[in-house]
């Protein structure tokens, strides 16, 4: 039984993204907060020079299997991407397996954001914290945190029932402002640390082992990149086809490089041992350092657009992946 194609699918989906927002959903799905709030365990695992060279060489791996996405999304340009994919050689029960799995992929992220968003305003605002609800795994709610992480829900919600426009918009506009604050901290970060607090380059196990620790963990924190693939479908009607195979693999390297650096820069403002020891976050060893907290608050505006980025990034993916399922009646039609 053939699969209904793009073009037969009742009204469609509005073609009006270009280029840029291409590069935002991938870059903005694929980084998220992990550089603020575990960094510690990225250099616990490797040190300075093994979590540098971890980060690069997994970006490095990962290039092919970009490359790959590129000539799939330029040869089927499908909303439903490795649904579409896997169904021209398997069964049936085999796309659906394949697309159900990444919808969970992209779809755990949305709820992970919406109790994040929490942690990080409390580290700003402390009553974030006032108001205890119930506990979940030892872990207090606060009524605060369940607000906040529901108007955000709402509110990604809400942005993507206007549409695609104006989703990519809003992706657009919380890529570029981390990116500019991220530009600021390193470029202020370089110019206020030393060498010497990179010292010693690689954790106790060695060179070898401390690269391997961290490059096992790259790929969870560069997933997201092929979210470019699931808007294939609502490219602008005079867009390069090449374009979104390009926009794929300078996400991949642009977050690489985002990562190296981030790594690289905190190491050298701030000594990575103490940061390991005392368990501290970015901001917080850029507080330290400088001696003023309007570093951190900086660092921390640009975690609050990466949340936001990452959390409409991957509800963007995730919902395409449904409407592709739907499509194909693998699930409710409606859906489609």
């Amino acid at each position: 039984m053939s699969s209904p194609s793009p073009s037969a699918s009742g009204l469609g989906l509005r073609r009006s993204l270009g280029a840029l927002e291409y590069f935002t959903f991938g870059f903005g799905s694929m980084v998220g907060v992990g550089w603020l709030v575990v960094i510690d365990d990225w250099l616990g695992r490797g040190g300075p020079g093994g979590a540098v060279l971890g980060f690069l060489g997994g970006t490095l791996l990962l290039l092919p299997v970009a490359l790959t996405y590129g000539r799939l999304v330029r040869a089927i340009p499908d909303a439903g991407s490795e649904v579409a994919y896997t169904e021209r050689v398997f069964s049936r029960n085999a796309s659906f397996a394949a697309g159900w799995m990444m919808v969970l992929a992209y779809a755990i992220v949305c709820p992970w954001e919406a109790v994040a968003i929490g942690n990080l305003l409390a580290r700003i605002f402390p009553s974030m914290n006032a108001i205890p609800l119930y506990t979940v795994a030892d872990k207090v709610i606060t009524l605060p945190r369940l607000l906040v992480g529901v108007a955000l829900t709402l509110g990604i919600g809400f942005l993507n029932y206007r549409g695609i426009r104006t989703s990519g918009r809003f992706q657009n506009f919380t890529t570029l402002g981390l990116l500019a604050c991220f530009a600021v901290f390193v470029v202020l970060g370089l110019a206020r640390g030393s060498a010497t607090n990179a010292q010693p380059l690689f954790a106790p196990p060695g060179a070898l082992v401390s690269i391997l620790l961290v490059g096992q963990i790259v790929p969870y924190f560069m997933t997201g990149f092929d979210s470019i693939t699931k808007a294939s479908e609502e490219a602008r009607p005079d867009l390069d086809p090449r374009t979104l195979s390009r926009a794929i693999t300078r996400a991949v390297l642009a977050g690489g490089m985002f990562y190296v650096l981030v790594v690289a820069v905190v190491a050298w403002v701030y000594p990575w041992t103490e940061i390991v020891k005392q368990h501290l976050g970015t901001e917080v060893a850029f507080a330290r350092a400088f001696g003023a907290p309007w570093i951190a608050r900086l660092i921390l505006a640009g975690a609050l657009l990466s949340l936001f980025k990452g959390f409409n990034g991957n509800f963007v993916a995730a919902t395409r992946l449904l409407y592709a399922l739907g499509r194909r009646a693998l699930v409710s039609p409606a859906l489609g």
